[in-house]
């Protein structure tokens, strides 16, 4: 299962996405739907594994959870 963080930056400039699964460990996301774009990018990347992604806010609490169900089928 992998696990994704989109939390806010510390500057102000979009959000990080926060991931042992990403080949750089932190993907950065500036523009006006950098929310959403992170989430996607979380599912899409994890499109055979079933993956958790958590949003928090500034104060570190968690404001929405996505579960993503693996696509990946055997056959």
């Amino acid at each position: 299962m992998h696990v994704y963080q989109v939390r806010p930056r510390k500057d102000h400039r979009g959000v990080d996405l926060i991931s042992d699964a990403l080949p750089f460990g932190r993907l950065w996301y500036g523009e006006s739907n950098a929310i959403s774009n992170a989430i996607n990018y979380a599912k899409f990347f994890s499109r055979s594994h079933h993956a958790v992604i958590r949003v928090y806010e500034k104060a570190g609490n968690v404001i929405e959870t996505h579960d993503h169900i693996g696509d990946f089928k055997e056959w």
